[in-house]
């Protein structure tokens, strides 16, 4: 059985949640439709001209990217403009586009994870605070008899989550009170007259963006006919999420050293630098994209040096005045997510047996070239 497109969509939703994307970002479904059956899902980094002919010959249903088919507001649709050729040739085969770009940036396993990975960096987090999680407590009455199998249920529905731990709940044991009316098919006692039971108040720590789903899965495993059961927002901060991320190297390198694992890790012909080629690094930080406007960030956390891409000018002159450094490999370091977006599309996809493949796109849509 093949997936709809919306099967695919919310997949990519768990990937890349949508409310980790920066304010404004054009992201989601902005070509085509998710009413339909998807044989095959390409994920790119560019929808180009040649990823659609890609897309064509392969006859894949969707296209994943990671920057915006539509980045800027369309005001005229023609079709002897080159954006308008090629949205054309996207409709005309009836290729949707889906784009997932600064929440799959800052997604646990996103694009800066892959980028953190790739040059070896050891405890990697976060260095540009975005956002944060945030939480709220579910409490529902429990008769003795269900507990455990609702807490189960909540806990492997992703609930009960502080920091490192997880199964977290509190459980206190009462008396409940309910009177069955007419109508009423009770689990316990009989309509017309006033029964108690004993129950457990159970109480644990949700995601909000996952509520409805934890929701849903107590109410599945309570016995009771109608439940009793409280949500509460938190104040209290969940888990933080944020642009770049900044690690150690396994041993100390010079600048230099640095720079040719770089190109190496990250398949790029040359590099630029900031600062002394000789100076020593250990402390790295990692931006996809255009990271000029982090390099603050990253000398806050620590970082010896930023490798990113899109460096201008005036960027540099003041990071050198500052000593500090940076490697500007490119905005297309990014390339390096497409695999890695297409592996664990393809595990969910199977998990839930369908016969749906993702593929990562083999065409280059880099525009610079080293003369």
């Amino acid at each position: 059985m093949l997936a709809d497109g919306h099967a695919v969509i919310r997949m990519m939703e768990e990937i890349a949640p949508k409310w980790l994307a920066m304010e404004g970002d054009p992201i989601g479904l902005q070509l085509g439709t998710a009413d339909k059956r998807i044989s095959k899902v390409l994920v790119a980094l560019d929808v180009t001209d040649g990823v659609a002919d890609e897309a064509i010959r392969l006859q894949a249903d969707m296209i994943i990217a990671h920057h915006a088919v539509m980045f800027r507001p369309v005001r005229h649709l023609c079709t002897d403009s080159p954006a308008g050729k090629l949205y054309a040739k996207l409709l005309k085969h009836d290729i949707a586009v889906y784009v997932a770009h600064t929440n799959l940036d800052a997604a646990e396993g996103g694009v800066n994870d892959v980028l953190a990975s790739a040059l070896g960096l050891e405890g990697a987090v976060p260095f540009a605070e975005l956002k944060h999680k945030e939480l709220a407590k579910l409490a529902v009455f429990v008769p003795k008899s269900h507990h455990d199998k609702v807490m189960q249920a909540v806990f492997d529905a992703g609930a009960g989550w502080i920091g490192n731990y997880s199964h977290c709940s509190f459980n206190v044991e009462g008396t409940g009170t309910f009177l069955p009316r007419e109508g009423a098919n009770p689990f316990l006692g009989q309509t017309g007259r006033l029964e108690t039971a004993e129950e457990i108040r159970l109480e644990t720590v949700v995601p909000k963006d996952i509520l409805d789903r934890v929701v849903q899965a107590m109410l599945n495993a309570h016995p009771y006919e109608e439940v009793a059961y409280d949500v509460y927002p938190l104040a209290v901060k969940g888990k933080t999420f944020g642009l770049g991320r900044v690690g150690e190297l396994p041993e100390a390198a010079t600048l230099g050293e640095l720079a040719k694992r770089v190109k190496a890790a990250y398949r790029v012909p040359a590099v630029r630098l900031v600062g002394d080629p000789g100076r020593p690094v250990r402390r790295v930080a990692v931006l996809g994209g255009s990271g000029r406007s982090y390099v603050a960030d990253a000398m806050r956390a620590g970082a010896d040096v930023l490798v990113t891409g899109d460096i201008d000018h005036h960027t540099a002159v003041d990071a050198l005045a500052a000593g500090f450094s940076l490697i500007d490999a490119g905005h297309h370091i990014e390339k390096l997510v497409k695999p890695a977006v297409a592996d664990r599309l393809n595990g969910m996809l199977q998990a839930a047996g369908y016969a749906t493949a993702a593929v990562a796109s083999e065409i280059d849509t880099d525009p610079f070239r080293f003369a």
